[in-house]
């Protein structure tokens, strides 16, 4: 089976103004380097679908959905926070990205993909039940994973977030369910300014400091992770891959690089191969230094579809 590359060119069409980080190129860059290097040649390609407002739902208050709905501009943009924006695209961008996770989380537990790689945005790790914020809308990851206990009866599901910034959103979201566990590293000191006190025992956050460096990122994941994962044993993996902690990109100052992916992957994998058959379906996050975050997609795609 091949690897799933999920994606949509509505996911282009979502702009929140000129400079802003966020941008459709970053799509754009990680397609062109996997074209480039041949990885897509080994992945299925998919046409992400529109997340129906049930689905989302389950993630997030069902009156928040609405609300994005009915404050959805037809042109120009509105501002929901100090950096995030919608403008008259966003909405069905927003609803492709969570329905690339549904979409991916079928394929992989019908055994029609090894696992996959939702190519999306905006991104959604930051996206609370019912607030908007840090470029997110819909919490892309907790629709997929809603999904998968609610409609797929999975009991037990493993989140992990590498992105250099906290995803508060998912915590919101997952904190009271034991059958998610939550691993995530982040750097200290930068937004969305939570999660270094701890939480609860499902929330395995491990808070890094700035410059921390690869050495110091891969001893806090074979040290917190890795037993906790082991322990869980999840029967599906969900991966909020940001690659914002990149040493070229100005989003954080973790001091990550490409080889830091690739091995963090491989120990996902491991678990992955170890307790759930393999099945691993990650979804963008952050990363926006366009070249490294082209390079970094591909590193970890690699490892997905087996070629490292």
């Amino acid at each position: 089976m091949l690897t799933a590359f999920i994606t949509h060119p509505d996911c282009a069409r979502h702009e929140m103004g000129a400079d802003h980080p966020e941008c459709p190129e970053r799509l754009a860059a990680i397609h062109d380097r996997l074209l480039t290097t041949g990885l897509l040649d080994y992945m299925a390609p998919y046409d992400a679908p529109l997340a129906g407002l049930a689905e989302l739902g389950r993630a997030h208050a069902p009156s928040y959905v609405q609300d994005l709905i009915d404050c959805a501009p037809t042109d120009g943009l509105l501002r929901v926070d100090p950096d995030t924006c919608m403008n008259p695209f966003t909405l069905q961008a927003a609803r492709r990205s969570a329905g690339a996770v549904l979409l991916a989380t079928d394929l992989v537990l019908a055994g029609q993909a090894s696992n996959s790689f939702c190519s999306v945005r905006p991104p959604g790790h930051h996206a609370e039940r019912a607030t908007a914020m840090g470029f997110c809308f819909f919490n892309n990851v907790a629709v997929g994973i809603r999904h998968a206990l609610d409609t797929h009866g999975l009991e037990r599901v493993a989140l992990i977030d590498f992105d250099v910034h906290h995803g508060n959103g998912s915590e919101d979201i997952f904190q009271d369910e034991p059958r998610v566990l939550m691993c995530s590293t982040f750097e200290t000191g930068i937004y969305p300014f939570c999660g270094e006190h701890g939480g609860r025992a499902n929330m395995i956050n491990v808070a890094l400091p700035p410059r921390s460096g690869g050495d110091v990122f891969r001893a806090a994941v074979t040290r917190h992770w890795l037993p906790a994962l082991d322990r869980f044993a999840p029967q599906l993996i969900y991966i909020s891959a940001g690659f914002d902690g990149h040493r070229e990109d100005d989003m954080g100052n973790l001091g990550l690089v490409e080889s830091d992916y690739t091995w963090v992957t491989r120990e996902i994998m491991r678990v992955a191969q170890g307790h759930c058959a393999g099945r691993v379906i990650s979804c963008l996050e952050g990363g926006y230094a366009l070249g490294a975050l082209g390079r970094s997609v591909a590193a970890h795609v690699k490892v997905l579809i087996g070629a490292d």
